[in-house]
């Protein structure tokens, strides 16, 4: 039963899963899916304050705060109970392109070459941790949310906003990867 867990799952079988979710959550409870929104409600029930966006019944989204926790217990169990020892499967052609930026070793989900914490002090690291996770989050508050709330939520609700944020973030996508991350790996 575990080697079946362990394969990853064709796209015809976790794409409507995710699919799912959404009119799920809406019959269920009117909910919206969203992840980014769950930095907010942790914020607002650690800061009790004098900050204006804070200020909501923070308690009726609690359920996201669950939701939340389950993908992250659900990232551990899985990271030590359902482990692929095998290598991570990569196209040849992009193996030999990131050979080129010393990038070699799959055996882990994120190139361990570059996401460790020795790297994060030199300047590859930095811009790529750091620089992009700061980017990733100011994006996701500028856009009002993140892939999953606007690609998932927003586009099958038919959001206008949704469509857009959905297309800026591919277009940024692809940028960053086709023509930003190149150059990080080549410094």
């Amino acid at each position: 039963m575990l080697d079946i867990i362990k394969e990853p799952w064709p796209w015809y079988v976790a794409g409507p899963l995710i699919g799912l979710t959404v009119p799920i959550l809406l019959i269920l409870g009117n909910k919206s899916f969203g992840i980014s929104s769950s930095l907010r409600h942790i914020c607002a029930a650690c800061i009790p304050g004098n900050i204006n966006f804070f200020k909501y019944d923070w308690k009726r989204e609690s359920w996201n705060l669950f939701f939340v926790l389950g993908i992250f217990f659900g990232g551990v169990i899985s990271a030590h109970f359902l482990v692929n020892p095998g290598e991570i499967v990569v196209n040849p052609k992009l193996k030999a392109e990131l050979a080129g930026y010393g990038i070699t070793d799959y055996s882990n989900i994120v190139p361990i070459q570059l996401m460790n914490f020795k790297s994060l002090l030199t300047l590859k690291g930095f811009l790529t941790m750091v620089v992009g996770g700061f980017l990733v989050g100011f994006g996701t508050r500028y856009a009002g949310g993140c892939t999953s709330g606007h690609a998932i939520m927003g586009l099958s609700n038919l959001q206008w906003p949704s469509l857009v944020a959905t297309i800026c973030f591919m277009i940024g996508g692809f940028f960053v990867a086709n023509v930003v991350l190149p150059i990080i790996l080549s410094l």
